[in-house]
């Protein structure tokens, strides 16, 4: 009974997941069924590895199980302990897809790095509903604690039956087989693994089928991080070639190229604006139904469009680390920032000579160790965080997005009218739970339910209105910025460049022209718009563009001479354009995927198990055809590994 209990206990929380937070694009009921037929048995599995400990003792005791008090005490510690720890567990994981889209992993300790716990946990309170959650749990446990209680005593208020010793050796064989079968868990050669949950390539599906807890475990022993020599000179040719290196040498792994200087360019302004959580598929430009976006869509109306733009990974810090120092961050446990062997770099930005050059949060750039990031690899940055601002903070992010440009203005007004030409990156929060809002300049004002179309909403991937409405609340506060610029006299002075940091987990869609929520790539294409009336002319551009190339571009356009000694290329250079990529890391299906892509192809990689696949994204999307391209697959595989291992190495080999 307690077996099956605990079972139950398991089956509520799947069901929680499967009516609260499963949103696909797949609607075959035998694809669902089969998704709840095998994660029932993942359940069954947890269920009975629990139940062991139980078992071996009432092996041991035998019909002394319910007659001694030392055994029903460590019988109600053991299932309270077990209770409260799942019950914890499932609560973080059932977050933790709220959040990012995927089910709970080793990687969330990052979360736990030193100097940032208590910003996470007030960005948790801030966001969720944690007292009456853990009044919830409180409940719960209680009733647990009551209802396991009682199946204890039902069963121990019931005289003994006595077995005699052929029957109680053939009971422990029959205990015996039964645990092992269900554990086993298939009726085939190998037993259950947690691969069969990835018969589809949805993630959402796959997420169904898998349980969290064992998922975890499976997923647990991560390798340290560290580069392979031997595996960077073995891709070296085809990155060297791909990237333009002068002069390649596989011996001693030159990545440099030197760009000389324009002195015909105008030595204008930058202005890099991150944009938290927009995913190319939430915005007005990619034809989103909401149209939450009218400002972007108007500056991409009359700027540089990237179409085909990606960032490397699902993370705010690794967006930071790879747009700074051109390398994607490919470290597999926390994050690139964090660990103190990596943040040393050469970078762009850094060479900027004549320039001010700023970074502007509205938070602390204590966060993921950003600080480390910028001061460590650019000279004479000046950093304007909380504690600089007149405006109090808004939220766990620190200052409002509408007040960061507010007072972000007055800078570089000040630069702009001492003649002084500068390069800023300016990072927004707002969109980013817990979703914090203002009225701007008095005349913002978040949309109700009431005021919008409930179908039209679902239609297009937004979680809910407030995720509708923070979106809003960063394009009105881009428009924000513009007004500020043109008032204060830099406007045509100044290049500005928009990108999302990566997408925010949405519901599934289905309007781009490619099935990216199936493919799980939506999370790294971000809209990417380069904007100055004086120099740039309207155009929508197709080749691939990656937050790698952010600095070597404005560089380029302002004719600065630098010497790149990364894995980012000027996306104004057309040498070669036919073959741009950008090289993504994703989540699907409980895998994890790197890969290439263009507004062609995607060529992934499964790291765990080294399966590949090549796809034509102007054709059928979800269909494997590298049997049918087999010199594009082979070219595109050596692409990604090297993409992948050249990252290693100098992440660990570009010190200053």
């Amino acid at each position: 009974m307690q077996t099956l209990y605990l079972f139950g206990f398991l089956v509520v929380f799947r069901l929680i997941f499967f009516f609260f937070f499963f949103s696909s694009t797949i609607r075959e009921s035998g694809i669902i069924a089969k998704a709840w037929y095998l994660g029932l048995k993942f359940d069954m599995r947890l269920a009975l590895i629990i139940m062991i400990p139980v078992a071996l003792i009432a092996v041991v005791a035998r019909d002394r199980l319910f007659g001694t008090g030392a055994l029903r005490r460590i019988n109600f510690w053991y299932f309270f302990i077990i209770y409260l720890l799942l019950t914890l567990f499932y609560v973080i994981d059932l977050g933790h897809y709220s959040y990012l889209g995927i089910r709970l992993e080793p990687s969330v300790t990052r979360f736990l790095a030193s100097g940032e716990r208590a910003t996470n946990a007030r960005m948790m309170w801030e966001s969720y509903p944690v007292v009456w959650g853990l009044l919830g749990m409180v409940v719960l446990m209680t009733f647990i604690r009551f209802s396991y209680r009682s199946i204890y005593r039902r069963y121990a208020g019931k005289e003994g039956t006595p077995v005699r010793p052929w029957g109680y050796a053939g009971w422990v064989v029959l205990m015996v087989v039964l645990f092992g079968a269900g554990i086993y868990g298939n009726f085939a050669y190998f037993p259950l693994r947690w691969s069969q949950a990835m018969f589809t390539r949805d993630n959402a599906v796959t997420s169904l089928a898998l349980n969290p807890v064992l998922h975890f475990a499976a997923n647990f022993n991560l390798q340290a991080d560290t580069f392979d020599e031997a595996a960077t000179r073995k891709y070296y040719p085809y990155i060297a070639g791909y990237l333009g290196v002068e002069q390649p040498d596989a011996k001693t792994l030159k990545f440099s190229r030197s760009v000389p200087g324009d002195a015909s360019k105008p030595k204008q302004n930058i202005i890099i604006v991150m944009m938290e959580s927009v995913g190319a598929s939430m915005t007005s430009m990619f034809g989103n139904p909401m149209q939450a976006t009218p400002n972007l869509q108007q500056l991409a109306d009359q700027g540089v469009l990237y179409e085909n733009f990606y960032v490397p990974a699902m993370s705010t810090a690794r967006t930071v680390f790879g747009v700074t120092t051109g390398l994607p961050d490919v470290v597999r446990v926390k994050t690139a920032s964090r660990n103190p062997a990596i943040v040393d770099q050469r970078v762009v930005m850094d060479q900027f000579e004549g320039y001010e050059k700023y970074y502007l949060l509205g938070g602390n750039t204590n966060w993921a160790n950003i600080r480390a990031v910028f001061t460590n690899n650019v000279e004479g940055l000046q950093i304007f965080e909380e504690g600089y601002f007149k405006a109090p903070k808004a939220d766990v992010w620190g200052v409002a997005d509408y007040d960061l440009i507010t007072e972000a203005d007055e800078i570089f007004k000040k630069a702009h009218d001492s003649k002084k030409p500068f390069v800023a990156f300016l990072q927004t929060a707002d969109n980013h739970e817990p979703y914090t809002t203002t009225s701007g300049a008095g005349d913002f004002k978040k949309l109700t339910s009431r005021e919008i179309d409930a179908r039209q909403l679902k239609a297009s991937g937004f979680v809910n209105i407030d995720q509708f409405n923070a979106l809003r609340y960063l394009d009105y506060n881009i428009g924000h910025l513009m007004k500020l610029a043109k008032q204060s006299g830099y406007l045509d002075n100044t290049i500005f460049v928009f990108f999302g940091d990566h997408s925010a987990r949405l519901d599934a869609y289905q309007f781009m022209p490619i099935p990216e929520f199936e493919m799980a790539t939506y999370v790294t294409h971000v809209p990417c718009i380069v904007y100055n009336p004086r120099t740039l002319a309207p155009q929508r551009v197709q080749r691939a563009g990656s937050l790698l190339d952010v600095y070597p571009t404005v560089a380029g356009m302002v004719g600065m001479p630098y010497t790149n000694y990364t894995l980012g290329r000027d996306l104004t250079d057309t040498t070669g354009a036919a073959q741009r990529f950008a090289f993504i890391q994703y989540v699907r299906g409980g895998g994890t995927y790197m890969g290439a892509i263009n507004g062609q192809y995607l060529y992934e990689v499964d790291s765990k198990t080294g399966h590949t696949g090549l796809y034509d994204l102007k054709a059928d999307a979800l269909k494997n055809v590298a049997q049918q391209n087999p010199g594009l697959a082979r070219d595109m595989d050596n692409l990604t590994r090297g993409f992948y291992e050249s990252a290693r190495y100098l992440m660990f080999n570009n010190k200053k």
